[in-house]
């Protein structure tokens, strides 16, 4: 695994559909626990939970994580990671892995696999990964954020849209994202103090303001198909299930 890199798990209670979502209960631990544990998995040097809230705070006692509180007022999780790594002066060359905190059931090897796809691309400032598109269904919906990527595998758009579009019905080379990202410091603290550009606004996609300011993400395959974070209730399910029976 790679080493010499930190994890930033961003947390807010606020969500539109699961309000205090990192507080619900998966096979009697609260699910930031679970998160927590998954990125300490990974090998990083530290993992640090970044939250406006002190229920969530109270709840990452004992997990291993750090705490830092952070301002209430953040648009994104991004915004959030950038605050934590300002406050603790890490050098402009540190990485940083967003784990989202809704993400319990996350592969610790992606998240040190995302760290290593950075490390290993000297010039790269943000890194990601992918997985092959497996259906029909997937490649219609708009919730899946589809890249398509240049001969050095960094990426050249993300889209909600139909990408790349099949002239002749064959979508072997379509893939999807997956929402896990290691940044360089030095770039999470520019996007994280760039307004959003147009791109990013039409397609509701953040990762598109780094293209927009010329910044190379760095994309590799994912290791293993992570499971889906949870967005939902069935997905809250989903994962009490999967975790029950581990």
């Amino acid at each position: 695994m790679s080493a010499g890199f930190y994890v930033v798990v961003p947390a807010r209670h606020a969500s539109n559909r699961l309000p205090g979502k990192p507080l619900e209960d998966i096979a009697g631990r609260p699910m930031i626990s679970w998160v927590c544990e998954r990125a300490l998995a990974s090998g990083a040097t530290e993992v640090c939970v970044a939250t406006d809230d002190e229920r969530i705070a109270a709840a990452c006692h004992d997990t291993g994580a750090s705490v830092e509180m952070t301002s209430a007022d953040h648009e994104s999780g991004t915004d959030r990671i950038a605050e934590v790594a300002a406050r603790r002066r890490w050098t402009g060359d540190a990485i940083v892995v967003n784990l989202q905190g809704d993400e319990p059931l996350m592969p610790p090897r992606l998240v040190a696999q995302v760290a290593e796809v950075l490390r290993d691309d000297p010039e790269a400032s943000v890194s990601t990964l992918v997985t092959p598109l497996e259906s029909e269904e997937e490649w219609r919906d708009p919730n899946v954020v589809r890249v398509v990527l240049d001969r050095a595998q960094r990426a050249l758009y993300f889209s909600r849209a139909q990408i790349p579009w099949p002239r002749d019905g064959d979508v072997r080379d379509a893939v999807r994202h997956v929402g896990l990202y290691a940044y360089r410091v030095s770039a999470l603290l520019e996007l994280a103090s760039t307004p959003p550009c147009d791109l990013e606004q039409i397609e509701k996609l953040e990762q598109l303001r780094a293209l927009w300011l010329g910044m190379k993400i760095a994309v590799a395959t994912a290791a293993e198909v992570p499971p889906r974070g949870v967005d939902t209730q069935a997905d809250l399910e989903r994962a009490r299930a999967t975790l029950r029976g581990n």
